[in-house]
Protein backbone atom coordinates (compact mmCIF):
# COMPACT_ATOMS: atom_id res chain seq x y z
CA UNK A 1 0.00 0.00 0.00
CA UNK A 2 1.34 3.29 -0.61
CA UNK A 3 0.31 6.93 0.50
CA UNK A 4 1.14 10.31 -0.71
CA UNK A 5 0.34 13.61 0.32
CA UNK A 6 0.69 17.03 -0.71
CA UNK A 7 -0.26 20.26 1.41
CA UNK A 8 -0.40 24.13 0.06
CA UNK A 9 -0.58 26.56 3.11
CA UNK A 10 -0.81 30.04 3.08
CA UNK A 11 2.63 31.68 3.54
CA UNK A 12 2.79 35.22 5.58
CA UNK A 13 -0.51 36.08 3.62
CA UNK A 14 -4.14 36.79 5.14
CA UNK A 15 -6.48 34.14 3.07
CA UNK A 16 -8.45 35.58 0.21
CA UNK A 17 -12.01 34.13 -0.54
CA UNK A 18 -11.09 34.82 -4.20
CA UNK A 19 -10.07 31.55 -6.02
CA UNK A 20 -6.44 31.16 -7.66
CA UNK A 21 -6.81 31.44 -11.36
CA UNK A 22 -5.96 29.50 -13.94
CA UNK A 23 -2.48 29.02 -15.08
CA UNK A 24 -1.59 27.44 -18.59
CA UNK A 25 1.27 27.03 -20.92
CA UNK A 26 1.05 27.24 -24.57
CA UNK A 27 4.62 26.02 -26.20
CA UNK A 28 4.73 27.00 -29.81
CA UNK A 29 7.27 25.60 -32.47
CA UNK A 30 7.42 23.11 -35.52
CA UNK A 31 10.05 21.38 -33.95
CA UNK A 32 8.33 20.31 -31.07
CA UNK A 33 5.43 18.80 -33.25
CA UNK A 34 8.02 17.02 -35.88
CA UNK A 35 10.10 15.83 -32.86
CA UNK A 36 12.86 17.22 -34.17
CA UNK A 37 12.85 18.96 -30.64
CA UNK A 38 11.34 17.45 -27.38
CA UNK A 39 9.36 19.64 -24.96
CA UNK A 40 11.01 20.62 -21.67
CA UNK A 41 8.65 23.50 -20.50
CA UNK A 42 5.98 21.19 -19.53
CA UNK A 43 7.55 19.29 -16.95
CA UNK A 44 9.17 22.37 -15.37
CA UNK A 45 6.12 24.44 -15.55
CA UNK A 46 4.35 21.70 -13.47
CA UNK A 47 7.02 21.69 -11.12
CA UNK A 48 7.70 25.46 -10.45
CA UNK A 49 4.09 26.22 -10.05
CA UNK A 50 4.22 23.04 -7.14
CA UNK A 51 6.46 24.23 -5.49
CA UNK A 52 4.95 27.52 -4.87
CA UNK A 53 1.10 26.04 -4.28
CA UNK A 54 -0.33 26.38 -7.48
CA UNK A 55 -1.03 24.09 -10.29
CA UNK A 56 -0.65 23.99 -14.15
CA UNK A 57 -4.24 23.65 -15.58
CA UNK A 58 -3.74 22.95 -18.97
CA UNK A 59 -1.31 23.21 -22.28
CA UNK A 60 -1.40 23.16 -25.94
CA UNK A 61 1.31 22.98 -28.38
CA UNK A 62 0.79 24.69 -31.83
CA UNK A 63 3.01 25.30 -34.65
CA UNK A 64 4.58 28.44 -35.94
CA UNK A 65 1.94 29.27 -38.80
CA UNK A 66 0.94 33.42 -37.60
CA UNK A 67 -2.47 32.67 -38.14
CA UNK A 68 -2.67 29.89 -36.04
CA UNK A 69 -0.60 31.57 -33.19
CA UNK A 70 -3.05 34.41 -33.56
CA UNK A 71 -6.35 32.24 -33.54
CA UNK A 72 -4.92 30.89 -30.07
CA UNK A 73 -3.87 33.98 -28.55
CA UNK A 74 -7.29 35.27 -29.19
CA UNK A 75 -8.93 32.64 -27.74
CA UNK A 76 -6.37 32.93 -24.65
CA UNK A 77 -6.46 36.96 -24.02
CA UNK A 78 -10.53 36.55 -23.76
CA UNK A 79 -9.35 34.77 -20.66
CA UNK A 80 -8.43 36.17 -17.03
CA UNK A 81 -6.08 32.73 -16.80
CA UNK A 82 -2.12 33.46 -16.50
CA UNK A 83 -0.39 32.11 -19.50
CA UNK A 84 3.00 30.87 -20.24
CA UNK A 85 4.09 31.03 -24.06
CA UNK A 86 7.42 29.54 -24.98
CA UNK A 87 8.70 29.70 -28.48
CA UNK A 88 9.11 31.91 -31.83
CA UNK A 89 10.01 35.41 -30.49
CA UNK A 90 13.01 35.58 -31.79
CA UNK A 91 13.33 37.39 -35.57
CA UNK A 92 13.90 34.86 -37.98
CA UNK A 93 11.08 33.98 -40.42
CA UNK A 94 9.42 31.37 -38.46
CA UNK A 95 9.73 33.49 -35.31
CA UNK A 96 5.88 34.76 -35.65
CA UNK A 97 4.86 34.87 -31.97
CA UNK A 98 5.17 38.35 -31.11
CA UNK A 99 3.54 39.20 -34.47
CA UNK A 100 0.83 37.04 -34.08
CA UNK A 101 0.09 38.32 -30.11
CA UNK A 102 -0.25 41.98 -31.71
CA UNK A 103 -2.70 41.06 -33.83
CA UNK A 104 -4.32 39.16 -31.35
CA UNK A 105 -4.69 42.42 -29.68
CA UNK A 106 -5.22 44.72 -32.42
CA UNK A 107 -1.80 46.65 -31.51
CA UNK A 108 0.99 47.85 -33.32
CA UNK A 109 4.60 46.24 -32.78
CA UNK A 110 6.97 48.77 -31.35
CA UNK A 111 10.52 49.03 -30.20
CA UNK A 112 10.23 48.69 -26.39
CA UNK A 113 13.01 51.45 -25.49
CA UNK A 114 14.50 48.84 -22.20
CA UNK A 115 14.41 45.90 -24.83
CA UNK A 116 16.43 48.29 -27.58
CA UNK A 117 18.95 49.11 -24.34
CA UNK A 118 19.63 45.69 -23.29
CA UNK A 119 19.78 44.14 -26.87
CA UNK A 120 22.58 46.88 -27.08
CA UNK A 121 24.37 46.18 -24.15
CA UNK A 122 24.30 42.42 -25.27
CA UNK A 123 26.06 43.37 -28.76
CA UNK A 124 28.25 45.42 -26.38
CA UNK A 125 29.53 41.92 -24.35
CA UNK A 126 29.77 40.17 -27.47
CA UNK A 127 32.05 42.58 -29.23
CA UNK A 128 33.91 42.80 -26.21
CA UNK A 129 34.61 39.25 -26.47
CA UNK A 130 35.46 39.61 -30.09
CA UNK A 131 31.88 38.46 -31.51
CA UNK A 132 30.71 41.25 -33.40
CA UNK A 133 30.28 44.94 -33.44
CA UNK A 134 28.56 47.40 -30.53
CA UNK A 135 27.94 49.48 -33.64
CA UNK A 136 23.99 49.14 -33.22
CA UNK A 137 23.24 50.44 -37.11
CA UNK A 138 25.13 47.60 -38.56
CA UNK A 139 22.63 45.51 -40.44
CA UNK A 140 23.30 42.58 -37.76
CA UNK A 141 22.40 44.65 -34.98
CA UNK A 142 19.12 46.18 -36.66
CA UNK A 143 17.86 42.93 -36.76
CA UNK A 144 19.05 41.91 -33.23
CA UNK A 145 17.12 45.24 -32.48
CA UNK A 146 13.76 43.11 -33.84
CA UNK A 147 13.81 40.97 -30.79
CA UNK A 148 13.00 43.70 -28.72
CA UNK A 149 9.94 44.96 -30.84
CA UNK A 150 6.77 43.81 -28.65
CA UNK A 151 2.80 44.51 -28.85
CA UNK A 152 1.61 47.95 -27.91
CA UNK A 153 1.75 47.81 -24.18
CA UNK A 154 4.00 45.46 -23.37
CA UNK A 155 6.47 45.05 -20.33
CA UNK A 156 9.42 43.21 -20.83
CA UNK A 157 10.70 39.57 -19.12
CA UNK A 158 14.15 39.95 -17.65
CA UNK A 159 16.70 37.12 -19.45
CA UNK A 160 19.25 36.52 -16.97
CA UNK A 161 21.10 34.36 -19.53
CA UNK A 162 21.71 36.66 -22.20
CA UNK A 163 19.91 39.93 -21.81
CA UNK A 164 17.54 39.35 -24.22
CA UNK A 165 14.19 40.13 -22.74
CA UNK A 166 10.74 38.24 -23.39
CA UNK A 167 7.23 40.43 -22.88
CA UNK A 168 4.28 40.37 -20.84
CA UNK A 169 1.18 41.73 -21.81
CA UNK A 170 -2.50 40.69 -20.43
CA UNK A 171 -1.62 37.54 -18.41
CA UNK A 172 0.47 36.13 -20.77
CA UNK A 173 4.10 36.23 -20.53
CA UNK A 174 6.37 35.69 -23.99
CA UNK A 175 9.86 34.13 -23.44
CA UNK A 176 11.83 32.06 -25.68
CA UNK A 177 12.02 28.40 -26.51
CA UNK A 178 15.32 27.56 -25.55
CA UNK A 179 15.03 25.65 -21.99
CA UNK A 180 18.43 27.72 -20.29
CA UNK A 181 16.21 30.79 -20.94
CA UNK A 182 12.98 30.13 -20.11
CA UNK A 183 12.84 28.66 -17.43
CA UNK A 184 14.34 31.41 -15.38
CA UNK A 185 12.00 33.54 -17.00
CA UNK A 186 9.03 31.32 -15.50
CA UNK A 187 10.56 31.48 -11.95
CA UNK A 188 10.99 35.01 -12.34
CA UNK A 189 7.56 35.82 -13.37
CA UNK A 190 5.99 34.06 -11.16
CA UNK A 191 8.19 35.02 -7.61
CA UNK A 192 7.55 38.43 -9.26
CA UNK A 193 4.17 38.91 -11.12
CA UNK A 194 2.39 36.42 -9.08
CA UNK A 195 3.97 35.73 -5.70
CA UNK A 196 0.05 37.13 -3.98
CA UNK A 197 -1.03 33.89 -5.37
CA UNK A 198 1.70 31.72 -3.89
CA UNK A 199 0.03 28.66 -1.36
CA UNK A 200 -3.26 30.92 -1.87
CA UNK A 201 -5.34 27.28 -1.60
CA UNK A 202 -4.90 25.05 1.18
CA UNK A 203 -5.04 21.72 -0.94
CA UNK A 204 -3.57 18.20 -0.57
CA UNK A 205 -3.47 14.89 -3.04
CA UNK A 206 -3.63 11.26 -1.14
CA UNK A 207 -3.69 8.29 -2.80
CA UNK A 208 -3.50 4.54 -2.17
CA UNK A 209 -2.83 1.15 -4.18
CA UNK A 210 -5.95 -1.01 -4.89
CA UNK A 211 -5.79 -5.04 -6.33
CA UNK A 212 -8.29 -7.71 -6.93
CA UNK A 213 -10.89 -5.29 -8.50
CA UNK A 214 -11.81 -3.62 -11.92
CA UNK A 215 -12.54 0.00 -12.28
CA UNK A 216 -15.66 -0.21 -13.64
CA UNK A 217 -16.53 -2.26 -9.67
CA UNK A 218 -15.26 0.71 -8.45
CA UNK A 219 -16.55 3.94 -10.47
CA UNK A 220 -19.93 4.41 -8.98
CA UNK A 221 -18.12 4.68 -5.65
CA UNK A 222 -16.16 7.89 -7.47
CA UNK A 223 -19.25 8.91 -8.51
CA UNK A 224 -20.88 8.87 -4.73
CA UNK A 225 -17.88 10.35 -3.39
CA UNK A 226 -17.92 13.29 -5.57
CA UNK A 227 -21.33 13.75 -4.83
CA UNK A 228 -21.07 13.59 -1.30
CA UNK A 229 -18.12 15.71 -0.69
CA UNK A 230 -18.77 18.69 -3.43
CA UNK A 231 -15.12 20.12 -4.17
CA UNK A 232 -13.06 16.96 -3.81
CA UNK A 233 -11.98 15.41 -7.03
CA UNK A 234 -11.29 11.23 -6.67
CA UNK A 235 -9.30 9.98 -9.53
CA UNK A 236 -8.20 6.24 -10.62
CA UNK A 237 -4.77 5.46 -12.08
CA UNK A 238 -4.92 1.97 -14.02
CA UNK A 239 -1.56 0.08 -14.06
CA UNK A 240 -1.93 -3.51 -15.71
CA UNK A 241 1.56 -4.83 -14.39
CA UNK A 242 3.56 -3.97 -17.41
CA UNK A 243 6.45 -3.17 -15.37
CA UNK A 244 6.95 -6.18 -13.55
CA UNK A 245 4.04 -5.78 -11.01
CA UNK A 246 0.76 -7.07 -10.03
CA UNK A 247 -1.68 -5.37 -11.70
CA UNK A 248 -3.82 -2.55 -9.88
CA UNK A 249 -5.37 0.93 -9.65
CA UNK A 250 -3.73 4.00 -7.63
CA UNK A 251 -6.43 5.47 -6.12
CA UNK A 252 -7.00 9.28 -4.61
CA UNK A 253 -8.24 12.47 -3.75
CA UNK A 254 -7.55 15.80 -4.18
CA UNK A 255 -8.82 19.11 -2.25
CA UNK A 256 -9.33 21.18 0.75
CA UNK A 257 -7.74 19.23 3.34
CA UNK A 258 -10.35 17.73 5.70
CA UNK A 259 -12.52 17.06 3.72
CA UNK A 260 -9.88 15.31 1.02
CA UNK A 261 -9.04 13.05 4.46
CA UNK A 262 -12.67 11.67 5.33
CA UNK A 263 -13.29 11.20 1.57
CA UNK A 264 -10.08 8.95 1.42
CA UNK A 265 -10.55 6.89 4.27
CA UNK A 266 -14.31 6.55 2.91
CA UNK A 267 -13.26 5.68 -0.02
CA UNK A 268 -10.60 2.88 1.30
CA UNK A 269 -13.53 1.11 3.64
CA UNK A 270 -15.80 1.34 0.38
CA UNK A 271 -13.54 -0.45 -2.13
CA UNK A 272 -12.56 -3.00 0.40
CA UNK A 273 -16.06 -3.80 1.23
CA UNK A 274 -16.44 -4.81 -2.39
CA UNK A 275 -13.40 -7.37 -1.99
CA UNK A 276 -10.45 -5.21 -2.91
CA UNK A 277 -7.62 -5.52 -1.33
CA UNK A 278 -5.19 -3.00 -0.06
CA UNK A 279 -1.51 -4.65 -0.47
CA UNK A 280 -0.52 -7.07 -3.48
CA UNK A 281 -1.33 -10.94 -3.23
CA UNK A 282 1.03 -12.90 -1.64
Amino acid sequence: MTSSARTNTPANTVASPRRAPRVRLIAIGDEILSGRRQDKHFSTLINLLQERGMQLNAAEFISDDEDEITACLQRSFATPDLVFCCGGIGATPDDRTRQAAARALGVGLVLHPEAGQLIAQRCADMAAKGQGSADMSTPENQQRLQMGVFPEGAEIIPNMYNRIPGFFIHNHSFMPGFPVMAHPMMAWTLDTRYAGWHHHEARVEHSFLLFGLPESRITPALEALELRWPGIRAFSLPNVGDSGGYPHIELGVKGEPVAAAEALAWLRAEVQSLGGRLNPPA
